[in-house]
């Protein structure tokens, strides 16, 4: 975790704001990022970081926001196979498994 990413944290922490960290844990095929990865996402929608853009981070800004609805950690996958990757204009074609925490 690079020192950006954990100071928006513990400033979080010590205002008392709610945030979810993204975290990709495992990648299989091409992807934008790989495992180690990290996003941070606030409720209000405001982002620390990147697994990647495009629609694999809107996809899972979404998820981030229902986690934090939810107060649930969960792990996502999200699949950029060549159907979906083609027709979005990626260049990728991998699965990418993130997990959701809570700050």
């Amino acid at each position: 975790m690079d020192r950006t990413m954990l100071e928006a944290i513990c400033k979080a922490k010590a205002a008392g704001e709610r945030a979810a960290l993204i975290t990709i844990v495992k990648t299989l095929g091409s992807t934008p990022r790989k495992a180690g990865s990290k996003m941070l996402i606030w409720p209000d929608g405001r982002s620390l970081g990147s697994i990647g853009g495009g629609c694999a981070e809107a996809d899972i800004k979404r998820q981030a926001l229902m986690a934090l609805d939810s107060n649930q950690p969960f792990l996502h996958r999200i699949e950029m196979l060549n159907d979906v990757a083609a027709s979005e204009g990626m260049v990728c074609g991998g699965v990418m498994d993130v997990f959701i925490s809570l700050i």
